[in-house]
C-alpha cells in the first residue's frame, strides 16, 4: 500500500549533482526547484538541466516546482517538462485559484499547490477544486511576509486548521506543513513535525537532507501505537460491536483509526 509522502525535500534545479543524493536521502518525495532556489539569470539553464535528468529516467521519480503563474518562465517550464518519463508531478508556487492549474493539466501528472499568499489561504475551497490537484503544501515563510505576520507557530495556526479541513472536505491528501528554517536544530525539527502531525498534516517540507529522518519518524506510527492497533483489531474480530481495550471503550471510529495505523505501519515499515 502506498501512502502520501511524509518528507518532501527540495533541491535546487540547477544542481544536477544533488539530484541523485536527494533521491537516496530517504525522502518520500524530492522536488526539483525552478523557483526560489534558482536565480533569474539561471532559470533557463536550470530548466534544461531538469529536462535532461527527467528525460533519462525510465519511470516517474521527481516532482518539479515550476515558476509561478505570470512570470516569464512559467509557461515554458510546463511545456518543456510535460510528458517526460521521470516527471512524477508538478508543484505550483503561490497558488491561489483553481484556474491557475489549467495549463499544468496537460502534463497529466499529479498537481501540488503551494499556498503562500493571503489570497490563496482565504479561498481554499476554490483552490481545492482544481482538477488534478492532489495536495496542498503550506509555504509558511512567504505567507508570513505576504500577511505581515511575524511568527510561524500559533500566529498562523488558524490557516493550518483551515488547510486540514478543506483538504479533508475535498478528498485531497492530508496537507504538508512548511519548513523549519533552523537547519542545525534536528530536535527542534522533530518537535515541529510532531506538532504538525497533531494538527492533522500528513507531511512536512524539508530543505536539507538532515531534516528527512526526524520528519519521517514524526509522521510514522510508533511501535507502541502499532501494538495498540493490532490489539484493537483482534479484540473486535469476535464480532462484538463494542469492547474495551486497555480499559477504554473501543467501537467503530476507534477501529477505523486502528486500521489506518496498521496501513501506515505496513507502508512505512514500522514493526511493533
Amino acid at each position: 500500500m502506498s501512502l502520501p509522502a511524509r518528507s518532501i525535500l527540495f533541491v535546487p534545479g540547477d544542481r544536477a549533482d544533488r539530484f541523485e543524493k536527494a533521491a537516496c536521502s530517504g525522502a518520500d518525495m524530492v522536488v526539483l526547484d525552478l523557483e526560489d532556489a534558482v536565480l533569474p539569470d539561471h532559470k533557463v539553464a536550470a530548466r534544461d538541466t531538469i529536462y535532461q535528468a527527467l528525460a533519462m529516467l525510465a519511470e516517474p521519480r521527481f516532482v518539479v516546482r515550476v515558476n509561478s503563474l505570470g512570470t516569464p518562465w512559467h509557461e515554458d517550464d510546463v511545456w518543456a517538462l510535460a510528458g517526460l518519463p521521470g516527471l512524477a508531478g508538478l508543484m505550483l508556487p503561490k497558488a491561489e485559484r483553481a484556474e491557475d492549474f489549467v495549463d499544468m493539466r496537460r502534463a497529466k501528472v499529479p498537481l501540488h499547490a503551494l499556498v503562500e499568499t493571503v489570497r490563496g489561504a482565504l479561498d481554499l475551497s476554490g483552490l481545492c477544486g482544481a482538477e488534478g490537484l492532489v495536495r496542498l503544501h503550506f509555504g509558511t515563510v512567504d505567507f508570513q511576509v505576504d500577511a505581515g505576520i511575524d511568527g510561524d507557530r500559533e500566529e498562523i495556526d488558524a490557516i493550518r486548521t483551515q488547510m486540514v479541513l478543506h483538504s479533508r472536505l475535498a478528498g485531497l491528501q492530508a496537507p504538508v506543513d512548511g519548513v523549519s528554517v533552523d537547519l542545525a536544530d534536528v530536535e527542534g525539527m522533530a518537535r515541529d513535525a510532531a506538532r504538525s502531525r497533531r494538527f492533522g498534516f500528513g507531511g512536512k517540507l524539508c530543505v536539507h537532507p538532515r531534516q528527512v529522518a526526524p520528519v519521517n519518524a514524526a509522521f510514522s506510527p510508533s511501535a507502541a501505537s502499532v501494538d495498540w492497533a493490532r490489539r484493537v483489531v483482534d479484540a473486535l474480530s469476535n464480532g462484538h460491536g463494542a469492547v474495551a481495550v486497555d480499559g477504554k471503550l473501543v467501537d467503530k471510529p476507534i477501529v477505523d483509526r486502528a486500521h489506518r495505523v496498521l496501513a501506515q505501519s505496513e507502508s512505512y515499515g514500522v514493526v511493533a
